[in-house]
Protein backbone atom coordinates (compact mmCIF):
# COMPACT_ATOMS: atom_id res chain seq x y z
CA UNK A 1 0.00 0.00 0.00
CA UNK A 2 1.49 3.48 -0.67
CA UNK A 3 0.02 7.02 0.11
CA UNK A 4 0.33 10.38 -2.04
CA UNK A 5 -0.06 13.89 -0.25
CA UNK A 6 -0.79 16.40 -1.90
CA UNK A 7 0.34 19.87 -0.07
CA UNK A 8 0.19 23.11 -1.12
CA UNK A 9 1.73 25.87 0.73
CA UNK A 10 3.67 23.81 2.25
CA UNK A 11 6.98 26.16 1.11
CA UNK A 12 6.87 29.61 1.18
CA UNK A 13 9.29 31.06 -1.44
CA UNK A 14 12.43 32.69 -0.08
CA UNK A 15 12.57 35.21 2.58
CA UNK A 16 9.22 34.69 3.40
CA UNK A 17 10.04 31.17 4.62
CA UNK A 18 12.76 32.29 6.69
CA UNK A 19 10.50 34.46 8.93
CA UNK A 20 7.46 32.09 8.82
CA UNK A 21 9.61 29.44 10.52
CA UNK A 22 11.32 31.19 13.18
CA UNK A 23 11.64 28.94 16.61
CA UNK A 24 8.99 26.06 14.40
CA UNK A 25 9.45 22.65 16.44
CA UNK A 26 8.34 20.48 12.91
CA UNK A 27 10.97 17.43 13.30
CA UNK A 28 8.93 14.58 11.48
CA UNK A 29 8.28 17.00 8.58
CA UNK A 30 11.78 18.06 8.59
CA UNK A 31 12.76 14.16 8.74
CA UNK A 32 10.71 13.31 6.12
CA UNK A 33 11.85 15.50 3.83
CA UNK A 34 15.63 14.91 4.90
CA UNK A 35 15.17 11.36 4.10
CA UNK A 36 13.38 10.99 1.08
CA UNK A 37 14.23 11.11 -2.44
CA UNK A 38 13.25 14.50 -4.31
CA UNK A 39 12.50 15.82 -7.76
CA UNK A 40 12.07 19.38 -8.70
CA UNK A 41 9.51 20.12 -11.51
CA UNK A 42 8.07 23.46 -13.36
CA UNK A 43 5.80 25.41 -10.96
CA UNK A 44 2.42 23.96 -10.96
CA UNK A 45 -1.13 24.89 -9.30
CA UNK A 46 -2.85 22.81 -7.60
CA UNK A 47 -6.12 22.47 -9.90
CA UNK A 48 -3.42 21.40 -12.57
CA UNK A 49 -1.33 18.93 -10.87
CA UNK A 50 -4.88 17.39 -10.01
CA UNK A 51 -6.18 17.46 -13.85
CA UNK A 52 -2.91 16.20 -14.70
CA UNK A 53 -2.72 12.90 -12.36
CA UNK A 54 -6.17 11.87 -13.48
CA UNK A 55 -5.58 12.24 -17.13
CA UNK A 56 -8.47 15.23 -18.11
CA UNK A 57 -7.12 17.01 -21.30
CA UNK A 58 -6.72 20.99 -21.17
CA UNK A 59 -8.80 22.82 -23.26
CA UNK A 60 -8.62 26.37 -23.46
CA UNK A 61 -8.54 26.25 -19.53
CA UNK A 62 -8.28 23.45 -17.01
CA UNK A 63 -12.38 22.46 -17.46
CA UNK A 64 -12.88 23.14 -13.65
CA UNK A 65 -16.36 24.45 -14.42
CA UNK A 66 -18.03 20.99 -15.86
CA UNK A 67 -16.46 19.35 -13.43
CA UNK A 68 -17.00 20.56 -10.18
CA UNK A 69 -21.09 21.37 -11.51
CA UNK A 70 -21.49 17.39 -11.34
CA UNK A 71 -20.19 17.41 -8.01
CA UNK A 72 -22.90 20.12 -7.11
CA UNK A 73 -25.51 18.25 -8.63
CA UNK A 74 -26.22 20.52 -11.85
CA UNK A 75 -26.23 18.34 -15.60
CA UNK A 76 -23.10 20.09 -17.99
CA UNK A 77 -24.15 18.48 -20.81
CA UNK A 78 -23.02 19.17 -24.05
CA UNK A 79 -22.84 23.62 -22.86
CA UNK A 80 -19.72 25.19 -22.02
CA UNK A 81 -19.08 26.21 -18.28
CA UNK A 82 -17.07 28.63 -16.32
CA UNK A 83 -16.68 29.04 -12.96
CA UNK A 84 -18.38 32.52 -12.20
CA UNK A 85 -17.36 32.14 -8.02
CA UNK A 86 -18.31 35.15 -5.70
CA UNK A 87 -15.61 36.88 -4.50
CA UNK A 88 -14.90 40.85 -2.98
CA UNK A 89 -12.37 43.28 -4.30
CA UNK A 90 -10.81 45.82 -2.26
CA UNK A 91 -8.76 49.16 -3.81
CA UNK A 92 -5.31 49.13 -2.10
CA UNK A 93 -3.36 51.90 -3.35
CA UNK A 94 -2.83 51.12 -7.81
CA UNK A 95 -3.88 46.95 -6.94
CA UNK A 96 -7.49 45.82 -6.62
CA UNK A 97 -7.10 43.01 -4.10
CA UNK A 98 -9.39 40.04 -4.52
CA UNK A 99 -10.80 37.85 -1.74
CA UNK A 100 -12.90 34.79 -2.29
CA UNK A 101 -15.47 33.25 -0.12
CA UNK A 102 -13.46 31.65 1.97
CA UNK A 103 -13.01 35.10 3.99
CA UNK A 104 -16.69 35.95 4.43
CA UNK A 105 -19.75 34.29 5.18
CA UNK A 106 -22.46 33.45 2.37
CA UNK A 107 -25.50 31.71 2.59
CA UNK A 108 -27.22 29.56 -0.07
CA UNK A 109 -30.38 31.83 0.53
CA UNK A 110 -28.01 35.45 -0.18
CA UNK A 111 -26.46 33.38 -3.32
CA UNK A 112 -29.83 32.70 -4.89
CA UNK A 113 -30.89 36.17 -4.93
CA UNK A 114 -27.43 37.77 -6.24
CA UNK A 115 -27.82 34.91 -9.13
CA UNK A 116 -31.75 36.27 -10.01
CA UNK A 117 -30.22 39.57 -10.38
CA UNK A 118 -27.28 38.40 -12.12
CA UNK A 119 -29.97 36.09 -14.52
CA UNK A 120 -32.68 39.13 -14.98
CA UNK A 121 -29.82 41.70 -16.33
CA UNK A 122 -28.00 38.93 -18.65
CA UNK A 123 -30.81 37.21 -20.16
CA UNK A 124 -30.96 39.26 -23.47
CA UNK A 125 -27.23 38.36 -23.73
CA UNK A 126 -27.69 34.46 -23.26
CA UNK A 127 -26.03 33.97 -20.09
CA UNK A 128 -27.18 31.65 -17.56
CA UNK A 129 -25.98 31.72 -13.55
CA UNK A 130 -26.58 29.05 -11.25
CA UNK A 131 -25.17 28.88 -7.94
CA UNK A 132 -25.80 25.70 -6.19
CA UNK A 133 -23.72 26.27 -4.03
CA UNK A 134 -23.03 28.97 -1.90
CA UNK A 135 -19.50 29.59 -2.62
CA UNK A 136 -19.53 27.93 -6.28
CA UNK A 137 -21.17 29.72 -8.65
CA UNK A 138 -21.81 29.10 -12.66
CA UNK A 139 -21.96 29.87 -15.99
CA UNK A 140 -23.61 28.50 -19.00
CA UNK A 141 -22.55 29.93 -22.36
CA UNK A 142 -24.22 28.86 -25.31
CA UNK A 143 -20.70 29.04 -27.03
CA UNK A 144 -17.90 28.67 -26.51
CA UNK A 145 -15.01 32.15 -25.73
CA UNK A 146 -12.32 32.51 -27.42
CA UNK A 147 -10.83 33.25 -23.90
CA UNK A 148 -8.26 31.82 -21.54
CA UNK A 149 -8.87 32.78 -17.42
CA UNK A 150 -6.47 32.38 -14.47
CA UNK A 151 -7.73 30.02 -11.92
CA UNK A 152 -9.00 31.64 -8.46
CA UNK A 153 -6.34 30.07 -6.37
CA UNK A 154 -4.28 32.31 -8.26
CA UNK A 155 -5.32 35.80 -8.14
CA UNK A 156 -6.48 35.29 -3.72
CA UNK A 157 -5.04 38.05 -1.77
CA UNK A 158 -3.05 39.21 -5.08
CA UNK A 159 -3.90 42.07 -7.95
CA UNK A 160 -6.75 40.87 -9.91
CA UNK A 161 -5.24 43.41 -13.04
CA UNK A 162 -2.82 40.81 -13.61
CA UNK A 163 -4.04 38.09 -14.07
CA UNK A 164 -7.28 39.49 -16.61
CA UNK A 165 -9.08 36.91 -19.05
CA UNK A 166 -6.97 36.95 -22.34
CA UNK A 167 -8.06 36.13 -25.57
CA UNK A 168 -9.78 37.24 -28.82
CA UNK A 169 -12.99 37.43 -26.81
CA UNK A 170 -11.20 39.03 -23.37
CA UNK A 171 -12.66 42.64 -24.04
CA UNK A 172 -15.94 41.36 -24.24
CA UNK A 173 -15.90 39.62 -21.16
CA UNK A 174 -14.02 42.80 -18.95
CA UNK A 175 -16.96 44.86 -20.10
CA UNK A 176 -19.06 42.05 -18.85
CA UNK A 177 -17.30 41.70 -15.70
CA UNK A 178 -17.72 45.68 -15.36
CA UNK A 179 -21.35 45.58 -15.74
CA UNK A 180 -22.11 42.74 -12.87
CA UNK A 181 -19.68 44.88 -11.00
CA UNK A 182 -22.42 47.47 -11.01
CA UNK A 183 -25.11 45.18 -10.67
CA UNK A 184 -23.64 43.62 -7.24
CA UNK A 185 -22.51 47.16 -5.75
CA UNK A 186 -25.59 48.29 -6.12
CA UNK A 187 -27.42 45.11 -5.12
CA UNK A 188 -29.65 45.64 -1.19
CA UNK A 189 -28.37 42.62 -0.02
CA UNK A 190 -25.07 44.56 0.13
CA UNK A 191 -26.16 47.02 1.31
CA UNK A 192 -27.28 45.02 4.07
CA UNK A 193 -24.33 43.24 4.65
CA UNK A 194 -21.85 46.02 4.74
CA UNK A 195 -24.41 47.41 7.98
CA UNK A 196 -24.08 44.13 9.77
CA UNK A 197 -20.53 44.98 9.35
CA UNK A 198 -19.87 41.53 6.50
CA UNK A 199 -17.93 42.24 3.19
CA UNK A 200 -20.29 43.06 0.26
CA UNK A 201 -20.20 40.23 -2.88
CA UNK A 202 -18.87 42.95 -5.51
CA UNK A 203 -17.64 40.53 -8.39
CA UNK A 204 -17.52 37.29 -9.61
CA UNK A 205 -14.79 35.85 -11.10
CA UNK A 206 -14.57 33.65 -14.24
CA UNK A 207 -12.24 31.13 -13.84
CA UNK A 208 -12.21 27.24 -15.20
CA UNK A 209 -13.79 26.98 -18.67
CA UNK A 210 -14.54 24.01 -20.78
CA UNK A 211 -17.21 21.49 -21.77
CA UNK A 212 -17.35 18.38 -19.66
CA UNK A 213 -14.35 15.64 -20.09
CA UNK A 214 -13.26 12.83 -19.81
CA UNK A 215 -11.62 11.75 -16.98
CA UNK A 216 -9.54 8.22 -17.89
CA UNK A 217 -6.96 8.54 -15.13
CA UNK A 218 -7.13 5.78 -12.36
CA UNK A 219 -3.93 6.35 -10.59
CA UNK A 220 -4.97 6.36 -6.86
CA UNK A 221 -7.87 3.93 -5.05
CA UNK A 222 -9.74 6.87 -3.09
CA UNK A 223 -9.71 10.58 -2.36
CA UNK A 224 -9.84 11.99 0.62
CA UNK A 225 -10.13 15.80 0.69
CA UNK A 226 -12.13 19.08 1.10
CA UNK A 227 -11.29 20.27 -2.34
CA UNK A 228 -14.39 20.47 -4.50
CA UNK A 229 -12.00 19.60 -7.69
CA UNK A 230 -10.11 16.64 -6.35
CA UNK A 231 -13.60 15.01 -5.29
CA UNK A 232 -15.48 15.58 -8.07
CA UNK A 233 -12.69 14.08 -9.92
CA UNK A 234 -13.21 10.69 -7.80
CA UNK A 235 -16.58 10.69 -8.44
CA UNK A 236 -16.52 10.91 -12.09
CA UNK A 237 -13.30 8.48 -12.11
CA UNK A 238 -15.58 5.91 -9.97
CA UNK A 239 -14.03 5.82 -6.62
CA UNK A 240 -14.45 6.58 -3.51
CA UNK A 241 -14.20 10.39 -2.24
CA UNK A 242 -14.80 11.59 1.39
CA UNK A 243 -14.13 14.59 3.35
CA UNK A 244 -10.43 14.83 4.78
CA UNK A 245 -10.55 14.21 8.67
CA UNK A 246 -8.91 15.92 11.39
CA UNK A 247 -5.99 13.60 11.66
CA UNK A 248 -4.09 11.03 10.51
CA UNK A 249 -5.18 9.12 13.48
CA UNK A 250 -8.53 8.92 12.35
CA UNK A 251 -8.03 8.14 8.62
CA UNK A 252 -5.29 5.53 9.52
CA UNK A 253 -8.34 3.88 11.74
CA UNK A 254 -10.61 4.04 8.73
CA UNK A 255 -8.43 1.94 6.62
CA UNK A 256 -6.70 -0.80 8.83
CA UNK A 257 -9.45 -3.03 6.97
CA UNK A 258 -8.71 -4.14 3.53
CA UNK A 259 -10.84 -2.70 0.72
CA UNK A 260 -9.86 -1.74 -2.60
CA UNK A 261 -9.89 1.51 -2.24
CA UNK A 262 -7.13 1.59 -0.13
CA UNK A 263 -4.32 0.50 -2.05
CA UNK A 264 -3.50 3.83 -3.36
CA UNK A 265 -5.22 6.44 -1.50
CA UNK A 266 -4.56 10.47 -2.37
CA UNK A 267 -4.75 13.14 0.30
CA UNK A 268 -5.36 16.63 -0.09
CA UNK A 269 -3.93 18.76 2.91
CA UNK A 270 -5.24 21.87 1.98
CA UNK A 271 -4.90 23.53 5.66
CA UNK A 272 -2.00 26.48 4.86
CA UNK A 273 -3.43 27.35 1.40
CA UNK A 274 -6.00 30.18 3.12
CA UNK A 275 -3.41 31.88 5.39
CA UNK A 276 -0.54 31.84 2.80
CA UNK A 277 -2.73 32.78 0.02
CA UNK A 278 -4.05 36.19 2.24
CA UNK A 279 -0.03 36.47 4.03
CA UNK A 280 -1.67 36.01 7.40
CA UNK A 281 1.98 33.88 9.02
CA UNK A 282 0.82 33.85 12.53
CA UNK A 283 -1.84 31.44 10.83
CA UNK A 284 0.41 29.86 8.37
CA UNK A 285 2.52 29.21 11.59
CA UNK A 286 -0.52 27.12 13.79
CA UNK A 287 -1.47 25.68 11.14
CA UNK A 288 2.07 23.55 9.70
CA UNK A 289 2.76 23.09 13.34
CA UNK A 290 -0.44 21.11 13.60
CA UNK A 291 0.02 19.51 10.33
CA UNK A 292 3.45 18.19 11.78
CA UNK A 293 1.62 16.82 14.64
CA UNK A 294 -1.58 15.37 13.15
CA UNK A 295 -0.42 14.21 10.27
CA UNK A 296 3.64 13.85 9.61
CA UNK A 297 4.31 12.89 13.15
CA UNK A 298 1.29 9.80 13.25
CA UNK A 299 2.22 8.74 9.06
CA UNK A 300 5.80 8.12 9.99
CA UNK A 301 4.96 6.42 12.50
CA UNK A 302 2.84 4.14 10.48
CA UNK A 303 5.48 4.11 8.02
CA UNK A 304 7.92 2.89 10.14
CA UNK A 305 5.58 -0.12 10.77
CA UNK A 306 5.85 -0.88 7.55
CA UNK A 307 1.63 0.14 7.14
CA UNK A 308 2.46 1.95 4.00
CA UNK A 309 5.19 0.59 1.49
CA UNK A 310 5.85 4.25 0.03
CA UNK A 311 4.57 7.64 1.13
CA UNK A 312 4.75 10.47 -1.44
CA UNK A 313 4.61 13.96 -1.25
CA UNK A 314 3.51 16.74 -3.88
CA UNK A 315 4.37 20.38 -2.88
CA UNK A 316 2.93 22.42 -5.79
CA UNK A 317 3.99 26.25 -6.27
CA UNK A 318 3.75 29.08 -8.26
CA UNK A 319 7.87 28.94 -8.92
CA UNK A 320 8.59 25.38 -8.69
CA UNK A 321 7.03 21.79 -7.92
CA UNK A 322 8.50 19.29 -5.49
CA UNK A 323 7.92 15.45 -4.49
CA UNK A 324 9.71 13.60 -1.98
CA UNK A 325 9.10 10.07 -1.32
CA UNK A 326 9.73 8.45 1.39
CA UNK A 327 9.72 4.72 2.12
CA UNK A 328 10.50 2.15 5.42
CA UNK A 329 14.49 1.84 4.31
CA UNK A 330 14.73 5.66 3.71
CA UNK A 331 13.90 6.05 7.72
CA UNK A 332 16.99 4.10 8.48
CA UNK A 333 19.09 6.79 6.33
CA UNK A 334 20.24 8.38 9.45
CA UNK A 335 22.66 10.30 7.84
CA UNK A 336 20.67 12.82 5.91
CA UNK A 337 20.38 15.87 8.65
CA UNK A 338 17.26 17.88 8.55
CA UNK A 339 17.59 20.85 7.26
CA UNK A 340 15.63 24.25 7.75
CA UNK A 341 11.98 24.34 6.05
CA UNK A 342 13.39 27.42 3.67
CA UNK A 343 16.25 25.50 2.38
CA UNK A 344 14.10 23.83 0.08
CA UNK A 345 11.51 26.75 -1.35
CA UNK A 346 12.75 28.32 -4.12
CA UNK A 347 13.98 31.58 -3.82
CA UNK A 348 11.85 34.92 -3.54
CA UNK A 349 11.86 36.64 -7.04
CA UNK A 350 13.39 39.89 -7.10
CA UNK A 351 11.05 42.90 -6.39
Amino acid sequence: MQCTLLVPHLLLPGGFGEEACGVLALDELLKFLARSSRQVFPAIGIETWLCQAFEVEKQQDWPIAPLTLALDGGDPGNAYWLRADPVHLRLRRDQLLLADSSAFGLSQQEAAQFISTLNRHFAQDGLQFLAPHPARWYLRLEHRPEMATHALSEVIGADMNACLPTGKDAVRWHRISNEIQMLLHQHPLNEAREAKGEMPVNSVWLWGGGTRPAVPGRHFSAVWSNEALACALAAIAGFPAAPLPDDAGRWLQTIDMPHPGNAHPLLVLGQLSAAAQYGDIPRWREEISALNRNWFAPLLKALRQRRFSKIALVVPGDRDCQRFELSPADLLKFWRRAKPLPSYAPARAAS
